[in-house]
């Protein structure tokens, strides 16, 4: 078996765990048999001083067929 890492970035409003799992979704809709996720760093963008986005960035393994 083989596998393939790609590095995302995923973005949420709400929370960092939105945003990996944003991320998640977003790539399974162009590739098959994602079998796992590794979360390298949170990041966010500030506003008035408050948080205004949420950053993940994550590396997505999936099967080559």
């Amino acid at each position: 078996m083989v596998v393939k890492v790609i590095e995302l970035v995923g973005t949420s409003r709400h929370n960092w765990t939105d945003a990996v799992d944003n991320a998640v979704v977003e790539a399974s809709k162009t590739l098959d048999d994602i079998v796992g996720v590794e979360v390298t760093n949170f990041t966010a963008n500030i506003d008035n001083g408050r948080i205004a986005e949420y950053k993940a960035d994550v590396k997505v393994a999936f099967h080559v067929h």
